[in-house]
């Protein structure tokens, strides 16, 4: 089938591309006017130039597609609160659904995040049953990427909208052009971090994800979500893991709550005189101190996710990153 991807030269998008080319499918991809799009070069794809705020852009986009993945999102969090990470993440994606509808898609699949959903614990950890758990931590981009799923549920439950939603967790693997999660690798590779705070994360390749967003062209329930993750890590052993596979020392030094919410303090009030994106925020401190641990079970049995080694995700990370001078 014919497939337009947005947000296709982010590290999701990239991978998705190249799996939608490897089964056969047409690919169009939309992207901002003078985007670079350096991870998608050499690739038989169509590149249309627009913008999702735009209705137009999106309306010519989508025309003789079958499906749409709607990977593109602002995941900025800093300032915390934003009006263009609002506009890209909610407004961007109404204008999506409105183009697919329009041009009677068959199959659109919204990218979420998996903080969409309650976080639990190792042992009880969170699913797609569990209710939203960040607005606690006052980012736009959390509560925005939850709106939009929100109305893409809806429009289901309404009208009958061929939608479903893949909330990915933490992702890591090749073409992170950004770089974004690949930051976390580069900065335990360069002795950046000092030490490890008490929360943890849920950590996921790139590709599997890629996989169970391509299968849901023809897997999956309409309507329903999918998280898509693998591995639940503390900071700890996250960072230990890391320096493991790219050969260095592991931080070694517990950063308490109190300490860690204090800098992030001191963070964000640099951010706010100085109109400059400080390296910990106040938000970012409270989330290192929480564990957001979630169990794939569902995308595993449904969308037939793989759990690739999260060793393999840095290593295929870390290699993608050396290879394109990051290192």
């Amino acid at each position: 089938m014919k497939v337009l991807v947005t947000g296709a030269d982010g590290m999701l998008g990239s991978n998705i591309v190249r799996l939608l080319l490897n089964k056969n499918h047409e690919v169009r991809v939309l992207l901002l006017p003078n985007s670079s799009s350096k991870s998608l070069d050499g690739l038989d794809i169509e590149k249309i130039e627009g913008n999702i705020l735009s209705q137009e852009d999106v309306d010519k986009a989508s025309d003789g597609c079958q499906a749409v993945i709607h990977t593109a999102a602002n995941t900025n969090i800093w300032p915390d609160r934003s009006e263009m990470v609002r506009k890209v993440n909610y407004d961007g994606t109404v204008n999506m659904v409105n183009a697919a509808k329009s041009k009677n898609i068959e199959r659109f699949i919204f990218i979420g995040t998996a903080n969409s959903f309650g976080f639990g614990s190792k042992e009880n950890p969170g699913d797609e049953t569990q209710p939203f758990r960040c607005a606690k931590y006052g980012l736009d981009y959390m509560d925005s990427k939850l709106q939009a799923q929100n109305f893409v549920l809806d429009e289901v439950k309404k009208n009958g909208f061929p939608a479903l939603t893949v909330n990915p967790t933490f992702m890591w693997g090749p073409y992170d052009s950004k770089p974004g999660a690949g930051e976390m690798i580069l900065a335990v590779y360069n002795q950046k971090v000092p030490g490890y705070a008490v929360g943890g994360r849920n950590y996921v390749h790139a590709n599997d994800v890629a996989i169970a967003v391509v299968n849901g062209l023809t897997q999956g329930r309409i309507g329903e979500s999918y998280i898509a993750g693998h591995h639940n890590m503390n900071y700890k052993e996250a960072f230990s893991l890391i320096a493991e596979v790219v050969g260095v020392k592991a931080p070694s030094l517990p950063v308490p709550p109190f300490a860690g919410l204090l800098y992030g303090r001191l963070g964000s009030l640099y951010g706010s005189i100085f109109n400059k994106k400080p390296n910990v925020t106040y938000p970012m401190a409270k989330i290192s101190c929480d564990g957001h641990y979630f169990t794939s079970a569902k995308a595993i049995k449904e969308l037939n996710m793989p759990q690739t080694k999260i060793e393999t995700a840095i290593e295929d990370c870390f290699g993608w990153l050396k290879e394109n001078g990051y290192v």
